[in-house]
């Protein structure tokens, strides 16, 4: 596609070259009074013929073809009769210059949007080209497309990892760079989960296959990064909409302005039309249509630099101007590396005996908490004396443990079952553990906050962005993360849809747009219902990248300011644009209507404001530092 692109722009600018060369020689020649003998003549516009249609055949022939299609009103179409226009008048010069200088600007343009693609596509040049696996006893290169779950792949040094799957082999270290916009290497060895896009930077890996390519992390980032387009924001459809209304209004303006004032003023026509080929020329909205969603497409290329994946431009303008920013507690302003800080239990329960039970209760848990009990408990436990387990939404765990009937949980759940438990003034997630209805005690699980997190929270507030912290977590502990980070609002003991409600709730009152940044996994409704969903630490979570609007791609929560200042500044550069274009073609275009501007000023106001707008659009893909 890159080489088909090349190749394109190499020839266009051929033509251009060709065309500005045949206008120089006019020029000359006219000069000379060479071409004077058909001077008055009907067709005299002959040899200038010779550079238009070179630069801008294509223009011509699209503009005939959007015709037959019913798509009359659009910017091939009014270059076409302007400059057809200004031959027939005699403006000769002026009829060749508008397509040269046209070409060129279209020429810039494409220039500009392959730029802004190519930040995309070199963050996320993580598509591998192919896998190695055996066949018949060698080892042979084949498209990922024909490898599926089961098989064993081969990845060598230096080489990316193609399909998801397990290490069922070796040990190396993988760079991330290509996922997270960082340089960081994962160890990984045989048991490990590894993700599609990475590059393996050491020892040779045989990794199991899980998922089929289509259905792989590189597949599905890819496949979002090339969709981001089609999701406009607010600006642009506003811009599209404008377009619509305001090309086919300044179309029948010139025609009026062609025909009326020589037949209420008694005057000829030629000055007239001339007028409305001016008139024409700049009311192309070039400069909105292209630079706008350049804009756009500019800042979702520089959030992707820093490894932050945006679904869309519409997501971006949002993410600019929330008003309210909402966290995920656990594994978003912490750091979700839970470990047990205290035991206590009850008159005749040991210590060992409430670990024991409560890892065994908690075998197959995959919650952070759950995690940290088993970690902390030095009993060995066998997976046969477990059964019937089974996980309560938002409360804990339930299972069979040698026979007896366990619970690992929250208050809730304890509360239940008819078991009244004791506060927990510390920090921390409480879990309370029940054996056949008996009380065993309580284990306090605590993670610290995230590194990053009261910088973040600091920026959005010194923004005007009210901050709001929602956790299943209990009140003791929320109240604690909420003032050393110096969260606005929380909320505890949520469940998921108490979550969701609550976002409603702000949003109902005025709060939006409202951005929730969370785990993706556990908080995948919240993410679909706020107005911009950001996962965070997505690294290979399917629910995350299906759910959120903006993915980050590593656990630096740093990035959610940074990403936002790409945001601010890529929606300044859009709103500067839209004043410049339409300040000059405004003006510009009065001027044309009294007969003030020529041909020339009407090329500035059209293919000069492109230019400028283009270029200023090509800001956004730099990245600014957060604010």
């Amino acid at each position: 596609m890159k080489k088909l692109m090349e190749s394109e722009h190499k020839v266009t600018v051929i033509r251009l070259i060709i065309a500005f060369v045949l206008f120089v020689v006019l020029i000359i020649l006219k000069s000379t009074g060479v071409l004077a003998p058909l001077e008055g003549k009907w067709y005299s516009f002959l040899p200038w013929l010779l550079p238009y249609l070179v630069a801008g055949y294509d223009i011509v022939l699209e503009a005939i073809e959007n015709i037959f299609h019913g798509e009359v009103f659009d910017e091939d179409f009014l270059m076409m009769v302007a400059t057809v226009g200004a031959f027939a008048i005699g403006e000769n010069i002026e009829g060749a210059a508008v397509m040269l200088f046209f070409k060129l600007g279209e020429l810039f343009e494409d220039y500009a949007v392959d730029r802004s693609r190519e930040s995309i596509t070199e963050m996320m040049d993580i598509s591998p080209e192919y896998a190695n696996i055996i066949v018949d006893g060698v080892l042979k290169e084949v498209p990922p497309e024909e490898v599926h779950p089961g098989d064993i792949i081969t990845v060598k040094p230096g080489e990316k990892v193609p399909l998801d799957g397990v290490v069922a082999m070796g040990a190396s270290d993988l760079d991330t760079a290509s996922l997270t916009g960082e340089s960081e290497l994962r160890h990984v060895e045989a048991g490990d989960e590894v993700i599609s896009g990475c590059v393996n930077t050491k020892g040779t890996l045989q990794i199991l296959v899980t998922k089929e390519y289509a259905d792989s992390t590189v597949s599905r980032i890819l496949e979002l990064a090339e969709s981001a387009e089609e999701r406009k924001a607010k600006t642009e459809n506003f811009i599209t909409r404008f377009a619509r209304v305001y090309t086919p209004v300044v179309t029948i303006l010139a025609v009026l302005l062609a025909v009326v004032p020589p037949l209420v003023l008694h005057q000829g026509f030629s000055e007239w039309i001339r007028r409305a080929c001016t008139f024409l020329v700049i009311s192309c909205p070039c400069a909105l249509v292209i630079s706008i969603p350049l804009g756009f497409f500019a800042g979702i290329g520089a959030s992707s630099k820093l490894g932050v994946l945006v679904k869309g431009s519409n997501y971006l303008e949002m993410l600019a101007n929330m008003k309210t920013m909402v966290f995920d507690k656990t594994g978003t302003l912490t750091e979700g590396a839970f470990r047990v800080v205290k035991t206590e239990p009850q008159a005749g329960v040991s210590k060992d005996v409430l670990m024991t039970i409560a890892a065994a209760t908690e075998l197959y848990s995959d919650h952070p908490t759950a995690a940290a009990i088993r970690n902390a408990n030095h009993t060995q436990i066998s997976p046969s004396a477990v059964t019937d387990s089974e996980a309560i939404h938002g409360k804990g765990v339930r299972a069979v443990v040698s026979g007896s009937v366990c619970y690992a949980g929250n208050a809730a759940l304890m509360n239940e079952h008819g078991i009244d438990v004791p506060e927990v003034p510390e920090a921390g997630t409480a879990v309370y553990i029940e054996q056949d209805g008996r009380y065993l005690g309580m284990i306090l699980v605590s993670d610290g906050t995230r590194t990053g997190a009261a910088e973040v929270v600091s920026s959005m507030k010194k923004s005007g962005i009210r901050t709001v912290m929602l956790t299943g977590d209990r009140e003791q502990s929320a109240a604690v993360t909420a003032k050393a980070l110096g969260i606005d609002t929380y909320r505890a003991n949520l469940l998921p849809q108490d979550k969701v409600a609550y976002v409603e709730t702000l949003i109902a009152e005025g709060g939006s747009p409202v951005a929730f940044a969370g785990d993706g996994v556990n908080d995948a409704p919240v993410l679909i219902r706020s107005d911009v969903g950001i996962a965070m630490g997505a690294l290979g979570s399917d629910a995350a990248i299906e759910a959120a609007d903006v993915v980050l791609m590593d656990d630096d929560i740093r990035k959610l300011s940074s990403a936002r200042a790409v945001a601010k500044r890529t929606l300044s550069i859009v709103k500067q644009n839209i004043i410049l274009a339409l300040a000059v073609k405004f003006a510009v275009l009065i001027l044309g209507a009294f007969g003030l501007a020529d041909m020339w000023m009407a090329i500035f106001a059209d293919v000069g404001v492109m230019v400028i707008a283009v270029l200023n659009a090509m800001r956004a893909s730099g990245v600014p530092k957060a604010s």
